[in-house]
């Protein structure tokens, strides 16, 4: 029997209807009109702490055949640089190895560039690699270096489009006063300098006792982690300890906005802060600091995981 068209149309709404409220037909979601603000920027991978946590099981093994460090001037650092170049050349970077003197020995900054990206906004994100010479510096800082790698690796393996030109960085001779660094920064041409959109620092990312301190030396980039951290509901505080420290300050003091992340050296932790965090008040949130012992065993994954996936975050967000 042919139905008539009014019929027809409402068999077919009730038995559409029907299906979707007994769950056999699902509906295609709505796709939202685009807003005039733009496109937002895409979300960032999970950055896999197995595989920080395998770099840092490198450099370890670097330092054991070494001397048991790899500071500035050792074997162990230059082999901890060629161990770092030669992921991110196969990963697709553009590297430059720097040399530099100081102490009179030979230091080098090892720098990757991601192709593409406006490079007259160029994000950098960096961390030092050299260890003191007591110990192979696994936390301080193998833990910064190994995640600024991952996170590198990821824009590789997500062959990401930033906005901006993204550059990576492992500095040599923190440890004898932001050497390398400071180097870099005033090798620089003014008009190359005033490219640098930010900074981001990663010196001690997990410590086994840890805190999660962020830095406030620019509101834009401080408000980044912050957020981040508030939708894991992980409180922050504005980092103090290492302040003029570390290697974001050769950029802050070229007039470079820099923002960063820190969980925690020599300070002990205080009672409000172990109630916040966990761990134990009382205690160094790196016991190891400076020291023979700081190893793989001197590192609280759970704060490696968070704040590698920070850096991830930070850089796709900032970079878009």
């Amino acid at each position: 029997m042919k139905l008539s068209a009014p019929i027809r149309t409402s068999i077919l709404g009730a038995t559409v209807a029907g299906l979707v409220a007994t769950g056999l037909l699902v509906m295609p979601a709505a796709t939202a009109a685009p807003t005039s603000d733009g496109p937002s920027a895409a979300a960032a991978p999970d950055i896999p702490v197995a595989s920080v946590q395998a770099h840092l099981g490198e450099l370890q093994k670097i330092a054991e055949a070494n001397g048991g460090n790899r500071a500035h001037g050792e074997p162990g650092y230059k082999a901890s640089i060629d161990y770092i170049k030669g992921k991110l050349d196969a990963a697709g970077f553009t590297t430059s190895v720097k040399e530099f003197t100081s102490g009179g020995a030979t230091g080098y900054n090892l720098v990757a560039d991601w192709p593409g990206g406006d490079e007259g906004q160029t994000l950098m994100a960096g961390a030092h690699l050299d260890s003191v010479d007591s110990g192979p510096g696994i936390n301080d800082n193998g833990s910064g270096s190994a995640a600024v790698l991952e996170t590198a690796l990821a824009v590789s393996r997500e062959q990401l489009k930033p906005a901006k030109h993204l550059r990576f960085a492992w500095w040599g001779a923190e440890e004898q006063g932001l050497v390398g660094s400071r180097n870099y920064v005033n090798s620089l041409p003014d008009a190359d300098r005033s490219k640098i959109s930010g900074y981001l620092n990663f010196d001690m990312i997990g410590s086994p006792n840890p805190g999660y301190f962020v830095y406030d030396d620019d509101p834009a980039i401080e408000k980044v982690f912050k957020d981040y951290f508030a939708g894991l509901n992980v409180a922050t505080e504005i980092e103090t300890e290492g302040d003029g420290r570390s290697d974001h300050a050769s950029f802050l003091d070229a007039g470079i906005p820099v923002g960063g992340l820190f969980t925690g050296a020599g300070r002990a932790k205080s009672a409000e802060q172990a109630q916040k965090w966990g761990g134990t008040a009382g205690e160094s949130f790196d016991k190891c600091y400076h020291s023979s012992c700081d190893t793989t065993e001197n590192i609280d994954e759970t704060a490696l995981d968070r704040n590698s996936d920070a850096i991830a975050h930070a850089v796709w967000q900032l970079s878009s």
